[in-house]
């Protein structure tokens, strides 16, 4: 009994410093944090990451076609 309440206080210790951790983390972050596609440019990774034709699922599901 005696190294379960040890073995839980433990985790409770870890999961506390963790929370802690991440906590001050967001909080005393420098600067505002930049999103990938939130910028000058964004447009146009989103455009490059895309791929060129839409590729059929295995289900045989046909792709929508986009206006361009």
């Amino acid at each position: 009994m005696k190294l379960e309440t040890y073995l839980l206080r433990s985790l409770f210790a870890a999961c506390l410093l963790v929370c802690g951790c991440i906590m001050a983390s967001m909080v005393f972050t420098p600067g505002p944090v930049q999103l990938a596609g939130s910028g000058d440019g964004a447009q146009l990774g989103v455009m490059l990451a895309a791929p060129g034709a839409c590729m059929l699922p295995p289900d045989g599901v046909v792709c929508p076609r986009q206006e361009s």
